[in-house]
């Protein structure tokens, strides 16, 4: 298998990774074959696949200037992926210049394209790290130049949580990050669950069952489930809702039925 220019030389081309499947979804070119082969077996079951990371994606978005307009100018975004059109630091900075944005992922893929996608953008950087490790990311010389610990930072979890298994602790995780960070943060995340999918679970399943064959499981959660990580935060309006219902720029009822697959919500910190 030929091995591109961009691919850093120590990750192994031959395993699928969740990461560069969600950017082959997006119309990425940063995959291999295995991811494609891997996505595609996914969407066999659930072809919507990619309707869902595009719903998700302008989800994003929109929290994002929701926050700018909260007055909240730095971001932690764990979880980030690949850069793709219109990402984080594009939104924020677009509406505020001066916007402090920290991208973490563990994928190397992921930390390697971000580097070379935020080169020269002195208000953005990238962390190789883990969501289960919070005291790491924030201790981080990236997070420690940009990020402001004593003003409120938007969290992004967005399509993350659903990879780390209950046995991981992701709810101990993501309390440890509320109060890692100063008062009136918010958190912004999205959460895959059986709950909106316009197909029989039987079927749906076959696609978690695909991830699940890569060693990435994907963790389908119940509305309820995905609301407690939202403890020690006032839920901001709409609630936890389908992800085009959150604050949209355009109609609901005229999105893919897939769309509404999951949940999406943003909480402040009290």
């Amino acid at each position: 298998m030929e091995r591109p220019a961009w691919a850093p030389r120590s990750i192994d081309i031959s395993v699928p990774s969740v990461a560069r499947m969600y950017d082959f979804y997006l119309g990425g070119s940063h995959n291999f074959e295995v991811d494609r082969e891997a996505a595609r077996r996914a969407m066999e079951y659930m072809p919507g696949l990619p309707k869902i990371m595009q719903a998700n994606r302008a989800f994003m978005r929109r929290a994002v200037r929701f926050a700018v307009g909260e007055g909240i100018t730095q971001f932690l975004d764990i979880g980030s992926g690949i850069p793709t059109f219109g990402n984080v630091h594009e939104v924020a900075q677009q509406a505020h210049p001066g916007a402090r944005v920290v991208y973490v992922d563990h994928d190397p893929v992921a930390v390697a394209h971000s580097r070379a996608v935020l080169q020269g953008n002195e208000h953005a950087d990238v962390v190789a790290a883990d969501l289960r490790k919070p005291q790491e990311i924030l201790a981080s010389p990236q997070a420690e130049r940009l990020i402001d610990r004593n003003r409120p930072v938007a969290l992004l979890l967005v399509a993350i949580l659903h990879f780390v298994e209950d046995t991981d602790d992701p709810y101990g995780a993501v309390a440890e990050l509320r109060d890692l960070l100063a008062p009136g943060s918010l958190l912004v995340l999205t959460h895959a669950s059986y709950e909106g999918i316009p197909l029989p679970k039987e079927r749906a399943d076959g696609a978690v069952d695909v991830y699940n064959t890569i060693r990435n499981p994907l963790i389908m959660r119940s509305r309820d489930e995905i609301a407690r990580f939202f403890e020690g935060y006032d839920m901001v309006e709409p609630g936890l809702v389908p992800m085009p219902k959150w604050r949209p720029d355009t109609a609901p009822e005229d999105e893919d039925p897939f769309s509404f697959a999951g949940f999406a919500g943003v909480g402040r910190s009290a």
